[in-house]
């Protein structure tokens, strides 16, 4: 599975970006997505993520109600709409996969979950 991330850049507090990701190797979207996000001098934070199958979302507490996770699996794909962004959400944002069907739904806000990343797009939001 290979992942890469594309979409980032500047924006003001209070706009909009929308990241994605082309997924190769995920034939008709078996394995859940996610997206993390890490900061200078900070560890990786948990975004959003998606199960296959029924698509639930998943996200994080700092991101909830202004970002929403997609996917399009016919175009192999998976998006991160971030609205009323913040200068606190600036970080560069990855795109990863579980590599597998079947993930418990606690398992998909940890990195260690996910066996295939994207190499990270940036996003800087200025005040």
């Amino acid at each position: 599975v290979q992942l890469q991330a594309f979409g980032g850049g500047l924006v003001q507090a209070g706009g909009s970006l929308r990241l994605s990701c082309s997924v190769s190797g995920d034939t008709g979207g078996r394995h859940g997505l996610g997206w993390f996000r890490q900061a200078p001098g900070k560890e990786r934070e948990f975004v959003a993520a998606m199960r296959p199958g029924d698509g639930n979302r998943f996200y994080g507490d700092s991101v909830k109600g202004r970002f929403s996770i997609s996917r399009d699996n016919d175009k192999n794909g998976v998006y991160l709409q971030m609205n009323s962004l913040k200068p606190e959400d600036t970080a560069v944002y990855y795109c990863a996969s579980t590599g597998a069907r079947n993930t418990i739904n606690s398992a998909y806000r940890r990195s260690s979950t996910y066996s295939y990343w994207g190499q990270g797009t940036q996003v800087t939001v200025s005040s």
